[in-house]
């Protein structure tokens, strides 16, 4: 149901690329003998919306880990599967993210840290030792050409991004928190994190 839903939204986001492009050019051919238009002009916007199409990050996987915190028992990691939906370079130093709970929102930075799962749990990977509250690093799962391994250039790559949760946004059972990916050039990407009230110590989102 998730990879339909991504299928979906990624058709939807194309199409309507596809036609504010087209309606562009209409207006080229219909303005064009008052010169309202330069080539230039008509070139940047296109660039500008096909950055936005070709930037789109999809989302295939969302899990979390209980902790204990204050006595509590709460979600503190979590690990978000991304994917370009189209080959193309983003760079992921420019990237931030939102948390937005029903008291407070909080934005995360990148740290500078990315590293292969190799033969590491997720949640028990070294790089959660380096981590701080206020940023977020990757996991890489698949980068065939190294490049978000040693450029923080995303291409055709598959990684987790991995948050170590603010005390104040960790996420208890029957609670929900809010996350954006906000790509420098792409399209924003929301998600509402529901935490599933469960025995279990690592849960997946739906």
């Amino acid at each position: 149901m998730k990879n339909e839903g991504n299928l979906g939204i990624a058709s939807a986001i194309l199409a309507a690329g596809l036609i504010l492009i087209a309606s562009i050019a209409a207006a080229v051919i219909i303005d064009d003998s008052q010169k309202n238009f330069s080539t230039q002009n008509i070139n940047k916007i296109t660039d500008e919306i096909l950055d936005e199409i070709t930037n789109y990050i999809q989302i295939k996987d969302i899990i979390g880990k209980y902790s204990i915190i204050n006595e509590k028992r709460s979600i503190q990691k979590i690990a978000i599967l991304i994917k370009p939906l189209i080959p193309q370079n983003i760079n992921i130093s420019d990237l931030t993210i939102k948390l937005q709970n029903e008291k407070t929102i909080t934005i995360l930075y990148y740290s500078g840290q990315t590293e292969a799962i190799e033969a590491y749990p997720l949640f028990e990977h070294p790089i959660w030792k380096n981590m701080t509250n206020n940023s977020f690093s990757f996991i890489v799962i698949l980068d065939r050409d190294k490049s978000l391994l040693h450029h923080n250039v995303l291409n055709d790559d598959l990684a987790y991004i991995i948050v170590r949760l603010p005390a104040e946004f960790a996420i208890k059972p029957n609670r929900s928190l809010t996350v954006t990916l906000f790509p420098l050039s792409g399209i924003d990407r929301t998600i509402i994190l529901d935490a599933p009230f469960c025995t279990k110590q690592v849960v997946s989102f739906e």
